[in-house]
């Protein structure tokens, strides 16, 4: 699986944030088609994202475009022009707005189609955004539908909007969803409730259970790093493999925040040590700093040690 810590959304109208973005340390860039881009803008914005991929040194990070919708006039032409013109640098199209396996089935013959037109060397592979009710409701379904799909992203922002949820900020807490303390009390405390954890663990058990990443949703103020902080350190926590980001200044953060701290990958090669001595003694469970560590202890310790050595190697890409 390619490193998916940070990906910077970068509006294909906007062709002065390119070259900043392939300097930029993200894992991923996707370059954008759909929401960030007017209407009247869409095509001119598409040549721009072409004429990009081709001609910018992006080193080893990993290209996405998103596309527009399914349900829009611009899909098929997005992956006509797409796929005819850009070079063998594209790894992957992501599509919003899915809202059953019907709309990843749509892409994945579009995709198949242009791709055998156009004798493309590189078989794309797909990133998938959860950012409707009905798509959540479907999100099992959808994960399966193609064999093309790496990565589910979970779409705060449309999802809300969907199902009529109040948010005072993309990705961030609503301060007034929460429960107050029992009425006996002569303090009443407010405890404050995180409204996208029901949607966040569905997205990241189905994720995982296929073998796709889980990507969390932006976090809109990029003025509040502390904010930042602590929904990516919630979703690290939780099992997520990084977040979309919408600013520069996001991208270290969430990188050094979905990375291995030294003293966890110190800790996971104690561990594969010791397991490694166990298993010459015929034990399958050993004491390790007063933990009993047994077959799972050893499967998040090489999680751990195999995620340092992509960092180290710089593997963006499959």
């Amino acid at each position: 699986m390619r490193l998916n810590r940070s990906e910077l959304a970068v509006p294909g109208s906007r062709t002065d944030f390119f070259e900043k973005a392939a300097r930029s340390e993200s894992d991923i860039i996707f370059l954008d088609l759909e929401d960030s881009v007017a209407v009247n803008e869409k095509k001119s914005a598409r040549k721009n994202i072409i004429e990009a991929i081709n001609d910018i040194n992006w080193k080893k990070k990993s290209l996405s475009i998103r596309i527009n919708a399914g349900d829009t006039i611009f899909m098929e032409d997005d992956i006509k022009e797409i796929l005819k013109f850009t070079s063998n640098k594209l790894d992957m199209i992501m599509l919003p707005k899915v809202n059953s396996a019907k709309d990843v089935l749509k892409l994945d013959k579009l995709v198949s189609k242009y791709e055998k037109k156009y004798n493309r060397k590189k078989r794309l592979g797909f990133e998938i955004i959860i950012e409707t009710g009905l798509g959540l409701i479907n999100v099992e379904s959808i994960a399966l539908a193609s064999k093309r799909n790496e990565a589910l992203h979970f779409g705060a922002a449309d999802l809300a909007a969907s199902i009529g949820a109040r948010v005072n900020n993309i990705g961030g807490v609503n301060e007034s969803y929460g429960v107050l303390e029992n009425k006996l009390k002569n303090k009443r405390n407010f405890f404050l409730n995180d409204m996208w954890h029901y949607a966040l663990f569905k997205i990241l058990l189905t994720a995982h259970s296929f073998g796709m990443r889980a990507v969390d949703c932006p976090f809109g103020d990029f003025s509040d790093n502390l904010g930042f902080k602590a929904a990516a350190k919630s979703a690290y926590n939780m099992g997520f493999d990084g977040k979309m980001v919408i600013h520069p200044k996001q991208i270290d953060i969430a990188n050094k925040l979905f990375s291995p701290t030294n003293e966890e990958i110190k800790e996971a090669k104690q561990i594969l040590a010791q397991m490694k001595l166990a298993e010459k003694k015929g034990k399958g469970a050993i004491a390790f700093k007063g933990k009993l560590l047994d077959i799972v202890s050893i499967k998040q310790a090489k999680n751990i040690v195999e995620m340092e050595k992509k960092i180290l190697k710089g593997i963006y890409k499959k």
